[in-house]
């Protein structure tokens, strides 16, 4: 007997798997998709989720075998934990908060990853900040036997070019492979609302789908409002639009919500937007398509565009999207600091498996297998959970990577544009002007916000703080706080990333 044991996602071609595993489609969702899963297992076994398109994580309880078998989608969409206790028992499960409340779970920071979190901002790699609580990675299944932990790769990110094919060739493909996966993305009674940037990717998504409003953040900024932008594309495309301007009042007051409801410090500025937009967007919508995945795919990035300059020095310092402090910095302003802890080794076993590969492909791959699911994917998983919101996102599918496997980096980027070939498929429905505008990223005014003696006061106080002298020299974080506010606006990445540690650590070691 095969029991689920734990479960969060959705299966988008569950239609397909109900007929081929003989599972009624007349089945509440829950039931259908646990009841898929079992099937798939008996049917499959570890090789189940080639079988499987969309979003998940769970673990199953196989009782003939005495085992358990938990398994993690090939992008990381949805997390899983586990934690070994010291009686041999493993806890696991897909929020960290579950795993603490149990027995044999003992609450100890690895203030080893402070070092890592302080360059890249987000949590890479398998470890967490709770010492012993280790991620299930992306594309991994884990197997639990007679107290024995086992973890193998199912799926990786692998790159084959494919020169015969033309630009329009390449853009037709990505389009006919979207027009069939937007169909599994929604049930025929499930109402859906899209998000809505100035970008080509959540553009593209609103007008393949049947989304009938579309949703965005902005401010009163106009310089970081893309809102404007949006509602143009959401009035051309006929979908009702909905705007939620953020304030920086609300903006300081969420970040203590997002770094609990995160279960790990995420310095990504873009979270607490995300966090306020998902609360907004499920006040009239239970469910929401969002466009991640594309970027990394698809070239979407401006610095992808520096990748051959590069070369292979690629390996010796590229950990992703972000590496906002040295290690010289970092020496400085930890108590704590040890040499041999270097980000560029959480990269170290994804370069070991590009040899040969161009350098466009092995910052993409980095991005994909770190960047992706360590930043992007978590935000979107656990800030639209906090807010009863489920979040789908029909670009990140095996199908779709598949093309960005195959095309060559020509057709991603050149000296004018970035991802060439995904724009010009998004171009068949999309006006040139969206479809080509230059990517702005999902920007937000806390640069000059933190800056504002009336809206930092709390960061202000946690750099002066007990709590602070605990990990930083506190000396020399004020030093990059003041230069911060007195003009130094690069420094305002430092700054946050600083900061979100201690909300989180406050969160969670001082409060609780």
């Amino acid at each position: 007997m095969i029991k689920v044991q734990e479960y969060r996602g959705h299966i988008r071609n569950w239609e397909e798997l109900c007929e081929r595993l003989g599972i009624s489609l007349l089945l509440p969702r829950k039931e259908r998709e646990e009841e898929i899963l079992v099937k798939a297992y008996e049917t499959w076994g570890y090789e189940m989720a080639d079988h499987m398109h969309g979003m998940f994580a769970f673990a199953l309880w196989d009782e003939e075998n005495n085992q358990l078998f938990c398994l993690r989608d090939p992008f990381g969409t949805k997390p899983f934990y586990y934690y070994e206790t010291e009686d041999g028992t493993l806890l696991y499960g897909t929020t960290i908060r579950k795993i603490m409340e149990q027995p044999g779970f003992k609450k100890e920071l690895n203030e080893e990853m402070l070092q890592l979190y302080l360059s890249l901002t987000y949590v890479a790699g398998e470890n967490t900040f709770f010492r012993g609580l280790k991620k299930l990675m992306p594309g991994r299944y884990l197997i639990w036997k007679d107290g024995v932990l086992k973890i193998e790769r199912y799926w990786s990110p692998q790159f084959h070019p494919d020169e015969s094919k033309s630009l329009e060739d390449w853009a037709d493909e990505i389009h006919t492979t979207l027009q069939e996966i937007m169909p599994e993305v929604k049930a025929k009674d499930e109402t859906v609302e899209s998000f809505l940037s100035g970008g080509v990717d959540s553009s593209y998504v609103l007008a393949m789908s049947e989304a009938e409003v579309a949703d965005c953040c902005g401010y009163e900024e106009e310089r970081f409002d893309e809102s404007r932008m949006a509602e143009e594309t959401a009035n051309l495309l006929g979908r009702t639009f909905s705007r939620r301007v953020i304030t920086p009042e609300e903006y300081f007051e969420t970040v203590p919500y997002v770094m609990y409801n995160m279960e790990q410090p995420l310095g990504d500025a873009s979270a607490i937007v995300f966090a306020i937009g998902c609360k907004a967007t499920a006040e009239h919508t239970k469910i929401c398509y969002s466009g991640e995945g594309a970027d990394e795919f698809f070239g979407g990035y401006n610095m992808y565009r520096n990748a051959e300059r590069y070369g292979e020095n690629l390996k010796d310092f590229y950990v992703g999207n972000t590496n906002i402090m040295k290690e010289d910095e970092k020496q400085k302003i930890l108590k704590h600091y040890d040499p041999d802890v270097l980000p560029i080794e959480v990269a170290a076993p994804i370069y070991e498996e590009m040899e040969g590969l161009d350098p466009l492909s092995k910052m993409s791959n980095v991005d994909i297998q770190i960047w992706l699911e360590g930043d992007i994917y978590l935000n979107v998983d656990k800030m639209s959970e906090a807010a009863g919101l489920e979040i789908r996102m029909p670009l990140t599918d095996r199908r779709i990577f598949d093309i960005a496997s195959r095309m060559p980096s020509k057709y991603k980027v050149n000296d004018e544009q970035n991802k060439v070939a995904f724009r010009t498929a998004a171009a068949k429905v999309l006006p040139e002007e969206i479809a080509f505008r230059k990517k702005l990223g999902f920007i937000v005014p806390i640069r000059i916000w933190m800056a504002d003696d009336r809206y930092n006061q709390d960061v202000r106080a946690k750099f002066q703080s007990e709590m602070a002298e605990k990990f930083f020299n506190v000396d020399e974080i004020n030093a990059i706080f003041d230069e911060y506010v007195n003009g130094n606006s690069d420094n305002w990445r430092k700054v946050w990333t600083i900061y979100t540690f201690l909300v989180w650590y406050e969160e969670y070691f001082v409060k609780r």
